[in-house]
């Protein structure tokens, strides 16, 4: 028989590994992507991500110039627009640069406008009185079935990759692909089966949660549960540049923006154009989207990053460390 104190001894190390294990597990929940990914603990790791390319000759030189030059690290092509396959095919010809698709459902813009991949009679949906994209993402909710919307999202996936270029992640032109529950599902089932990662935010912090909540996003249970099962890597916060009226006021925001963020990994989205009457003539935000085609090279912003140790990063490393991390 054992004694009392070799039972007690026996009692007390089991309490131990409970103890250690409820720990390990709590520590696991608590990490960020950052560090599931490898990353070094406390450290705010970004991507610098350029929107709306392919939508004009503009925006295609700006992000030319950017990614060549290595001020961002990562794009996305809205495959729908005139000047989409004249990006990718830039894009073939440099393999080891993150280009992905900003996979898109609306058409904003007054006079610049585009309609859908998929022949009109199969996604009526999605289209206006003057077949093209509707304005509002709104509208797309009000109109388009998830069907609908599965069927030109697959399209633009398809149509990039018959144009030579598998994307290299994809996410959401103004958020129409997280406007309904039921096109949520749909982005994220598709991105699972083509295994190309998608902009998709842990929202298991109630924080992150309530924040995007606090902005619109219909993040009901069902999407909670979704995203909780989604098997790809995810962010850990995601923003945009902020606006400013002037180019100083624009980088200080954006200096702003950073010292704001937690540790973590964190896309943040802008739309860099370079300036033209043509780019005048499209949209009201040009003077915007012009200082976001200039800031990222100017030497205030670079002194910033490198003193406060910033990493960056783009989707193709994170899928590498996501499959590594999985071996």
């Amino acid at each position: 028989m054992l004694s009392a104190s070799v039972l007690w001894g026996c009692k007390e190390q089991k309490d131990k590994n409970v103890a250690m294990a409820q720990s390990n597990e709590a520590n696991v929940e608590t990490m960020t992507w950052a560090e599931k990914l490898g990353w070094p603990k406390g450290k705010k790791v970004l991507i610098l991500h350029a929107d709306d390319i392919g939508m004009c000759p503009e925006a295609n030189i700006a992000a030319k110039n950017q990614l060549d030059d290595g001020d961002i690290q990562s794009a996305a092509v809205m495959v729908p627009c005139p000047n989409a396959k004249e990006f990718i095919a830039w894009a073939i010809e440099n393999p080891k640069t993150d280009i992905g698709l900003h996979l898109t459902l609306t058409s904003e813009w007054k006079t610049h406008r585009w309609g859908t991949v998929t022949a009109k009679e199969e996604v009526s949906g999605l289209l206006d009185e003057t077949d093209h994209m509707w304005h509002k993402v709104i509208q797309v909710v009000q109109h388009a079935s998830a069907e609908e919307v599965e069927k030109e999202v697959r399209a633009q996936i398809e149509q990039s990759i018959s144009w030579g270029h598998r994307p290299d992640h994809i996410d959401t032109h103004m958020g129409t692909l997280y406007a309904d529950p039921s096109y949520v599902e749909v982005f994220l089932r598709v991105a699972q089966e083509y295994q190309i990662p998608a902009n998709v935010i842990d929202i298991s912090n109630p924080e992150v949660l309530a924040g995007f909540r606090k902005e619109g996003y219909p993040l009901d249970d069902s999407v909670v549960k979704m995203i909780e099962e989604y098997q790809l890597p995810k962010l850990d916060f995601f923003s945009s540049a902020p606006n400013a009226k002037t180019y100083e006021e624009k980088i200080d925001n954006f200096k702003k923006l950073v010292n704001s963020l937690n540790p973590g990994l964190t896309e943040i989205i802008f739309h860099p154009s370079v300036q033209t009457e043509n780019l005048k003539g499209i949209t009201n935000s040009w003077q915007q989207r012009v200082w976001e085609s200039e800031m990222f090279a100017d030497p205030q912003l670079i002194n910033f990053f490198e003193k406060e140790g910033i990493i960056f990063t783009n989707w193709l490393e994170i899928m590498e460390r996501f499959k590594t991390s999985k071996k």
